[in-house]
């Protein structure tokens, strides 16, 4: 089966860069008192279950051998009493560390999550134009929620194996150096192989999360375009592509699973040798005349299997901080995207507008090379309608998107005038004060989960109940609002998904009214209501467009006959211009695709 995006993997096999911890540690400064306290708590419970195995060592060499005596057993009581209180301690440090660091790492979360999502918010259209959503998501949500806990528990825990390693070292050595020594002995073994095997579990582990990822964002797809897939039956497709990404996931974490399986098969085994030699060494020197007491034979063999944890759990966090570095860069990578439409140095506000529009020039093209635009001018006048008509990628919608500034123009300008007389270069000005007088209506009518009330107010956060329900009734929404059972307090779904496509968009020209605009940009916004409701609906557009300069993208012709000039988009340009009769009049190619669609609706 061919290969799709959803088969790439994300290249994460990187150097260890520590400028990215580096860059990192800005979210965990935030936090360093909190860790510090968490760090000392962790050493110390650490540290103080180490003297579990002396106490072991005492009462089996001196405690047991001094007999029945009440001093004895006052000491032995004692010793217990230790015993219980090391344990209690480290449970206590331990359990209050967990939930301390638990917070700091949800702190650090909300933290990168909070900025990656409002530099999210401030990308252009071009940067989401080239990627999929989902794995976008996996950026923000996997990667994230990963990183976080290496950020926190990750340095910590480092630190804590750390100190761990030599207190063992130590105790070992002050137990019984000779014993200490044999043990010791393995850990070059131990070391080569864990050089063997970490790095081929790094990349079994950084695999799996590709896999995940691609995963990820095929599911975000399917389930966002269910409905395109159903009307051209492509469930079994969509199926078999699903369970392809799903075996690539289940593969990739068993290989992982087993190659992290060696790691601590090897560090058991290599356990249970050194425990071994720890047996015969100690039975050749007591046959030898050398006695090694059962207290420090016990002891010793305590301190081994603790040795070499501490050494599996660095290579860990070895691996961890590896495929963790590649998930900061992917992180940062998307923080560091471009904002290339922003405001520039220096931008002011714009003045309220009179609607009068200049396109001086203006050249644009999607992808270098392939300009849509090129050198085109034209002038609107303060309350003039203006209708964009043209074959489909001749660059009507580019037109509207360039005057909200979705995207940079590649030459030219465009100004808006001010009610004082003064024109603005709208590349000049604040993106708020540019987009807070603009209505733009698109023909995807994005509505989001919440009440109707709340998704109309979405075009005016601080109008009145009232005024939202004056804006749905002059756009023909009050009526079928209050039909529904609760009225404007209906919730609806994500998307809207419980109206229909006209509701949908009667909705959004509320929602766009109330935001008063100056100039209404309407982007083939009744293209999907029928026919009966566009008629219901032209009134309330006729009042929308009263006072205002309106740009309307029209693929019905028959609804923008009455604006004042009709532009016909092509060859990059304007090609014709007029009303709807002088057009027709000329008999050029708005008069052929308009006398086409007449046939057509006809037919």
């Amino acid at each position: 089966m061919a290969r799709n995006k959803f088969d790439v993997d994300e290249r994460l096999e990187t150097p260890f860069q520590f400028r990215h911890l580096r860059r990192a540690w800005k979210y965990v400064s935030r936090h360093k008192g909190k860790m510090v306290l968490a760090l000392l708590m962790s050493a110390l419970a650490s540290v103080a279950t180490l003297f579990i195995p002396k106490i072991t060592q005492w009462v089996i060499d001196e405690a047991i051998p001094a007999g029945n005596t009440p001093e004895n057993m006052g000491r032995i009581g004692g010793m217990a009493a230790l015993f219980v209180g090391i344990i209690g301690l480290s449970i206590v440090f331990t359990t209050v560390r967990s939930r301390m660091m638990a917070h700091v790492s949800q702190e650090i979360i909300h933290d990168i999550r909070s900025d990656l999502f409002a530099h999210l918010q401030k990308l252009p259209f071009s940067y989401y134009d080239s990627r999929p959503a989902g794995k976008i998501l996996v950026r923000v949500i996997n990667y994230v929620n990963s990183v976080s806990d290496i950020l926190s528990n990750g340095i910590i825990n480092m630190i804590i194996e750390i100190i761990t390693l030599v207190f063992i070292v130590v105790f070992m050595f002050v137990t019984d150096p000779t014993l200490a020594a044999v043990i010791v002995s393995g850990l070059p073994v131990f070391v080569g192989i864990i050089i063997l095997i970490k790095p081929r579990q790094r990349r079994a582990w950084q695999n799996m999360s590709n896999k995940n990822s691609n995963y990820n964002a095929y599911l975000a797809e399917s389930i966002d375009g269910v409905r395109v897939s159903q009307l051209f039956d492509r469930q079994e497709v969509n199926i078999s592509i699903m369970e392809r990404l799903a075996v690539a996931c289940r593969q990739g974490w068993m290989r992982a699973v087993r190659i992290s399986n060696t790691v601590w098969l090897s560090s058991e085994t290599m356990t249970q040798l050194v425990l071994t030699f720890v047996y015969i060494a100690s039975v050749y020197w007591i046959g030898g005349g050398r006695m090694a007491s059962t207290g420090v034979i016990l002891a010793m063999t305590a301190y081994v299997s603790r040795f070499w944890q501490p050494i599996t759990n660095l290579a860990n966090i070895y691996n961890s901080f590896v495929n963790n570095i590649a998930y900061l860069e992917r992180i940062f990578e998307t923080m560091d995207e471009p904002v290339t439409v922003d405001d520039v140095p220096g931008a002011e506000d714009l003045p309220p507008i009179s609607g009068e529009v200049d396109y001086e020039d203006v050249t644009f093209a999607y992808e270098e090379g392939l300009n849509v635009l090129e050198h085109m001018d034209l002038h609107v006048k303060a309350g003039e309608s203006i209708a964009l008509v043209g074959p489909t990628g001749a660059g009507k919608s580019t037109v509207i998107n360039l005057l909200s500034r979705f995207y940079n123009l590649n030459g030219g300008r465009i100004l808006l005038h001010g009610k004082d007389g003064q024109a603005h270069d709208i590349s000049r000005v604040t993106l708020h004060s540019l987009r807070s007088q603009l209505g733009i209506m698109l023909q995807d009518s994005f509505i989001f989960s919440g009440t109707l009330m709340d998704n109309i107010r979405y075009g005016r956060l601080d109008a009145t109940d009232s005024e939202v329900r004056e804006a749905a009734r002059r756009v023909r929404a009050d009526e079928f609002i209050r039909r529904l059972p609760q009225g404007y307090q209906t919730e609806v779904k994500e998307r809207g998904g419980n109206l229909s496509q006209g509701e949908r968009q009667l909705v959004a020209f509320a929602r766009t009214l109330l935001s008063d605009p100056a100039i209404l940009i309407l982007d083939e916004a009744t293209s999907s209501i029928d026919t009966q409701t566009e008629k219901l609906l032209q009134e309330g557009i006729r009042e929308m467009l009263r006072g205002r300069t309106s740009i309307i993208v029209a693929h019905r012709l028959s609804t923008i006959k009455n604006c004042d000039r009709i532009l016909y988009i092509s060859n990059k340009g304007i090609a014709e211009m007029g009303s709807h009769e002088e057009l027709m009049a000329k008999r050029g190619l708005y008069y052929q695709l308009y006398t086409a669609q007449v046939k057509e609706e006809a037919a």
